[in-house]
């Protein structure tokens, strides 16, 4: 699955057109290399997003097409302060 699929599936970023924005200017990263949005998503990936001051790192743990708003959250694991960046 792309990424910029996978931010707005998984419900990291609200809409694709931001989340393709958000690796058009370079705040996200995987496995800690700056990816594009076309960057196809394994599980085990470690994401990083940067949102102004505050970093938000996950991995990944499923990638799937059709996720309900309450499973959402089950597709990615949040990684503790000292693992982001």
């Amino acid at each position: 699955m792309r990424l910029d699929k996978y931010l707005k599936v998984s419900r990291l970023i609200k809409r694709r057109t931001v989340a393709n924005e958000a690796c058009d200017n370079q705040r996200v990263s995987v496995n800690g290399k700056i990816q594009r949005a076309s960057y196809e998503v394994k599980v085990g990936d470690r994401i990083a997003i940067r949102f102004g001051e505050r970093t938000v790192a996950v991995e990944v743990v499923s990638v799937q097409d059709n996720v309900g708003k309450a499973d959402a959250a089950a597709m990615y694991r949040q990684l503790p302060q000292e693992m982001q960046g």
